[in-house]
């Protein structure tokens, strides 16, 4: 596991296939194309859950269009369904280093 210590790594810096990004509060590899924010792995799935709900919020509370709620919507549901096959670890705590 990478050293997530500014003071050692300057951010954005590449180790091996990973990069780090905001003083290392975000992690990035390249070969396995995954994402984690404070060591907790980032899922297309969760941020597709957000995506959904603030779009239907957004028409609700009457703040987006009927138009721009679906549009948050769909895309949060695309992100959704791309992950669905991780969705039982969506919301996992843990860096999930495993491949999947």
């Amino acid at each position: 596991m990478i050293e997530a210590s500014s003071d050692r790594m300057p951010p954005g810096a590449m180790t091996g296939t990973q990069r780090l990004y905001a003083r290392g509060l975000v992690r990035y590899d390249a070969a396995l194309q995954r994402v984690w924010i404070r060591e907790q792995r980032l899922h297309h799935g969760a941020p597709g859950a957000l995506l959904a709900g603030l779009g239907i919020s957004g028409v609700a509370a009457q703040r987006l269009t009927r138009r721009g709620g679906l549009e948050w919507a769909l895309l949060g549901s695309a992100l959704m369904a791309h992950d669905w096959h991780d969705r039982s670890v969506w919301f996992r705590r843990g860096a999930q280093e495993e491949p999947a």
